[in-house]
């Protein structure tokens, strides 16, 4: 047993995952959910945890690490649970996929989307507000190189400004390899946040002050929700093309669309044999987009904490929720929401 601890915390290491104490339940341990660092996959993974530890009685913790690494994690049984998987879209997920090590369950929030946005005002301009349209034939990532000057970046003036995902997500991957396919590597600045809430800030900013950006995003999330923003097209959907952007390697990458989304909860195969439990309930999970949405803009409005905010969402939805469960199983959650 010591010589496993030892490996486990060398393995866990080597992914930056860092363990946090947690009462293990009767079997001594605990499901590790990775932990997710954009506002509805850390709703959802404290939903799930929630209705984990309180209706089935499996004791659960997080370990922190950035997407390609906790896919990784996943692989290996490093991790057990992601709460919110883009599957299919990486190649470490593919791979892991296909050699039967993780799997997806559940379709969790049907009509996700995810693409490149500026704010409406850019296009159309706002006459209450005193903004003028500055890019009035903008509609597709093919006309972004005629305006460059837009978008343009304070410390490279010749070139705009294009901001990406934080580094270590798989859709920054995707986006960098995108601004070659649409030859606009040369024109535009690749800045990259340091995390999901610094890209937030810098488009809230922007968008406050009036001011053009260019910006990657995507939905469920309260920013979609709370600003009017306008989706760049892009080439249709193609399955060959996307390949080339997941690989961060690839010397000529073609452009499409993003792979259509398709949000899962990801988990390690000896979780899936383990707990058919936990897997009947995972695969029934449904968040509707709307009230997810809305549930974000409120969590992050308030400033509140990712697990009051699942608190919260349990007590103010069993309609949406009971369905997913055991009615024992939810008896249970109720049980202990109203004790606290």
């Amino acid at each position: 047993m010591t010589n496993f601890k030892k490996w486990l915390g060398g393995s866990l290491l080597a992914f930056g995952l860092v363990a946090q104490p947690v009462l293990a339940d009767n079997t001594g341990n605990p499901v590790h959910f990775g932990d997710l660092t954009w506002e509805s996959g850390s709703l959802i993974t404290e939903v799930l945890r929630l209705i984990t530890e309180k209706g089935y009685g499996v004791a659960t913790d997080t370990l922190p690490g950035s997407t390609v690494s906790l896919e990784a994690a996943l692989a290996k049984n490093d991790i057990q649970v992601i709460g919110e998987e883009w599957a299919g879209r990486s190649p470490v997920w593919i791979k892991a996929e296909a050699e039967g090590k993780v799997f997806g369950l559940g379709d969790i929030v049907k009509n996700a989307s995810e693409g490149w946005w500026v704010p409406e005002y850019v296009i159309k301009g706002d006459p209450a507000k005193g903004i003028k349209a500055l890019a009035p034939d903008l509609k597709s990532v093919n006309d972004l190189a005629r305006y460059k000057e837009v978008f343009r970046d304070q410390e490279d003036p010749a070139r705009g400004r294009f901001l990406n995902s934080p580094s270590g997500w798989t859709s920054e991957t995707v986006n960098s390899q995108k601004l070659k396919a649409y030859g606009l590597d040369k024109d535009f600045v690749n800045f990259r946040t340091g995390s999901g809430a610094a890209l937030d800030a810098e488009i809230s900013s922007s968008i406050r002050r009036g001011k053009p950006v260019l910006f990657y995003y995507w939905s469920p999330t309260p920013l979609i929700g709370r600003y009017k923003l306008i989706k760049l097209e892009e080439p249709p959907f193609d399955a060959e093309a996307w390949k080339t952007l997941a690989d961060a390697n690839n010397p000529e990458p073609k452009g499409t669309r993003s792979l259509p989304a398709k949000l899962s909860i990801g988990v390690s195969a000896p979780f899936k044999a383990q707990y058919p439990q936990l897997v009947e309930f995972y695969e029934k999970v449904d968040f509707p987009i709307d009230l997810l949405n809305i549930t974000l803009a409120q969590m992050s409005e308030k400033r509140t904490e990712p697990r009051k905010a699942a608190e919260a969402f349990l007590r103010e939805q069993p309609q949406i929720w009971h369905a997913w469960v055991t009615p024992q199983a939810a008896e249970k959650v109720d049980a202990a929401l109203e004790s606290q």
